[in-house]
């Protein structure tokens, strides 16, 4: 289960890391123009809030587990971003955009299994 979680706590830190700094090197109507089209109803700084948001939480998905140091930051980091994903995934659904919803749930099951994993299954111990 240890194995488990840290591949799926490294593939959504990957993940996170990538859309997140996507929302803050790219300008916001490059962004819409690609398909993001939530961000026409959210304002740049709210986009750049968002990105700065997933690449923290994937760092803190990664780095404390690693380094050994506030390894509970790692689900908590979890949660954060599964809450994200409940932002995005009622975002979607307000401009009735089902399809869209897709990925946010998986990556919203996938952060609940980090956070429950490394809260109760397999916590990491000093």
């Amino acid at each position: 289960m240890n194995i488990a979680l840290w591949v799926v706590a490294g593939l959504l830190a990957a993940v996170s890391l990538a859309s997140g700094a996507r929302k803050l090197i790219q300008p916001a109507e490059k962004l819409a123009a690609s398909g993001y089209g939530w961000i026409e109803d959210c304002s740049g700084n709210t986009v750049k809030a968002i990105g700065t948001l997933e690449i923290l939480g994937a760092v803190g998905l990664i780095l404390p587990a690693v380094l050994g140091i506030a390894p509970v930051l790692v689900p908590l980091a979890a949660v954060g971003l599964a809450l994200l994903m409940v932002g995005a995934i009622i975002t979607h659904l307000r401009r009735h955009e089902s399809q869209a919803i897709v990925l946010p749930m998986i990556l919203l099951a996938l952060y609940v299994f980090v956070a429950s994993g490394r809260f109760g299954l397999e916590p990491f111990t000093g």
